[in-house]
């Protein structure tokens, strides 16, 4: 090749090489562009809602029950506890269950047999299904199906239903997080175990899980953040909007989401200011799930 063929060849490449380089930093440039705006839209979103709520935030209105013949005096009381009872019966639910099943489709489930692939393709399917399908289920289901068990509140559109509707709805959450943190465990660790004569179940319980337990309670807390929201599926098994007593395990029930929603839709202006302040106490509780979950993450994370 001639000098002058290899200067043509040079020049060609490093036009090339500017070219790919713009095209990079116009692709950042917009997804920066993006964020930006994602992140203005919801800085607006919560100034928005700091601003109509934040005077009503006191004592009286954690303590207070809701109201709608005297809404100065109206409280989120039942909600709040309606809504603390509902995570804590979700998680009774979830936990067991989805780590027994993330523990048996990783560790002993053939993934040569037909129906433990059908089942980890529908557990990832699940994942994604619309909260309102999985409250439909629940009606189906729990509060109108065929079991009625009415001293555990299973055939009426009781707490213990909202809760088990709820936990269907995280529980491919928690089944796969729960996964992934037991496949991060090395495989080293589980053939010591048994080559010192441990039990396949031995390894398990005793090396495994304690491993991967950072990472599934931290998968089992953000799902329940995300359950801690929802509102379609809590309407469709019929949650109340506004209770003047607090929920029992075989009784009615409401939530904050659910006293958010009926504010809204309330004609008076002071309704609307009431759901800013119970929208400000449910993002505190999400706040402080998530950081529990960064915690227990930063705390317990092994480096293997």
């Amino acid at each position: 090749m001639s000098v002058a063929e290899s200067a043509i060849t040079r020049k060609v490449v490093e036009r090339a090489t500017s070219g790919e380089r713009i095209r990079e930093l116009l692709f950042r440039a917009m997804l920066l562009l993006c964020m930006l705006v994602t992140v203005a839209f919801l800085g607006v979103l919560l100034v928005d809602v700091a601003v109509d709520g934040v005077g009503f935030l006191s004592l009286e209105f954690i303590t207070s029950f809701p109201s709608r013949l005297d809404p100065a005096t109206s409280g989120i009381q039942s909600a709040l506890i309606g809504t603390l009872y509902l995570m804590a019966l979700c998680a009774l639910f979830i936990v067991p269950v989805g780590v027994a099943s993330a523990v048996y489709l990783e560790e002993y489930a053939d993934n040569d047999r037909w129906y433990n692939r059908l089942v980890e393709v529908n557990i990832q399917n699940l994942a994604s299904v619309p909260s309102v399908v999985y409250g439909i289920l629940g009606l189906a289901f729990i509060v109108r199906g065929p079991i009625e068990i009415y001293g555990l509140g299973v055939g009426q559109p009781t707490l213990l239903a909202g809760a088990l509707t709820l936990g269907l709805l995280v529980l491919p959450v928690v089944i796969i997080v729960s996964r992934e943190a037991i496949r991060a465990v090395p495989p080293s660790i589980r053939e010591a175990s048994l080559a010192l004569g441990a039990t396949p179940w031995q390894t398990i319980w005793k090396q495994v899980l304690p491993g991967a337990l950072p990472g599934v309670a931290t998968g089992v807390i953000l799902a329940l953040s995300r359950a801690i929201g929802e509102t379609a599926p809590l309407i469709l098994v019929g949650a109340a909007a506004f209770q003047r007593f607090n929920p029992t395990l075989d009784g009615q029930f409401s939530a904050l989401p659910i006293q958010i929603f009926n504010n809204v839709g309330e004609p008076e202006a002071i309704f609307r200011d009431l759901a800013a302040a119970t929208i400000i106490v449910l993002l505190i509780i999400l706040l402080l799930m998530n950081s529990v979950a960064i915690v227990l993450r930063n705390r317990y994370e092994q480096k293997w």
